[in-house]
């Protein structure tokens, strides 16, 4: 399936699930994974406001999953233990709009322009390279479950009061122009605490161009969920 036929499924799954939970559980964190998420996280805000229940700070995409393979292919590229390496994932979840920060790598690792230019596509095209791995039989669902439960464990976490909860995800956001984007954010107990712009800064000139080029394609997939939960809106 491409991202549009998900797209056309999944737009009207995530509309009906937000409307209940605006209805039922307002204050809840809700958790978007349903692709395509750079349109779908924008549906349930626009959702949300119609139901005036709407709470930035409680809305999430998930990301998790670019983050988890950005750490699995430099932790075997480089020979590093998986569980110390972490890698920021900005921009959006989907082809080019996923930026691995590969500068901003935890421990500090040096990267060849090539190595970067290889690591940033396959981490980009890492659905597709398991799709063909399974030859048709299926997609990422483990990496993507082990994602979910990660990105939801860190929440409660953070509900629960600890102090020092990190991940990245597609919020609304205004560290660019755009109005949702992802990046690393402190959670806490209400929610996204604060935006962590310091991986934006200092980026290299690839990663500058990259975050550019992603822009455009990003900002199409944002007014595209917005236009379809208004447009819901004014048929119903």
């Amino acid at each position: 399936m491409t991202r549009d036929d998900l797209f056309n499924i999944n737009a009207n799954i995530v509309k009906g699930l937000v409307e209940a939970v605006a209805d039922n559980c307002p204050d809840a964190f809700i958790h978007v994974i349903s692709n395509p998420v750079n349109s779908t996280v924008p549906i349930a805000a626009e959702i949300l406001k119609q139901k005036g229940v709407y709470d930035p700070k409680k809305l999430f995409g998930v990301t998790t999953l670019d983050v988890v393979r950005a750490n699995t292919f430099v932790a075997q590229k480089k020979n590093l233990r998986l569980i110390d390496v972490d890698v920021p994932v900005v921009g959006g979840h989907a082809g080019i709009t996923i930026l691995p920060l590969l500068s901003k790598t935890k421990p500090s690792t040096t990267f060849t322009d090539e190595e970067v230019q290889e690591l940033t596509v396959r981490i980009q095209n890492a659905r597709t390279e398991v799709v063909e791995a399974k030859a048709g039989a299926g997609s990422a669902t483990l990496s993507m479950a082990y994602a979910a439960a990660r990105f939801v464990e860190s929440s409660l976490r953070a509900i629960h009061g600890d102090a020092d909860v990190y991940e990245c995800t597609y919020v609304e956001s205004n560290l660019t122009e755009l109005p949702f984007f992802a990046s690393r954010v402190k959670l806490g107990r209400n929610g996204v605490e604060a935006l962590i712009s310091f991986d934006l800064k200092g980026l290299t000139e690839y990663e500058q161009k990259a975050l550019e080029a992603l822009k455009p394609e990003l900002k199409a997939s944002i007014e595209k969920g917005i236009a379809y939960a208004k447009k819901e809106t004014v048929t119903a």
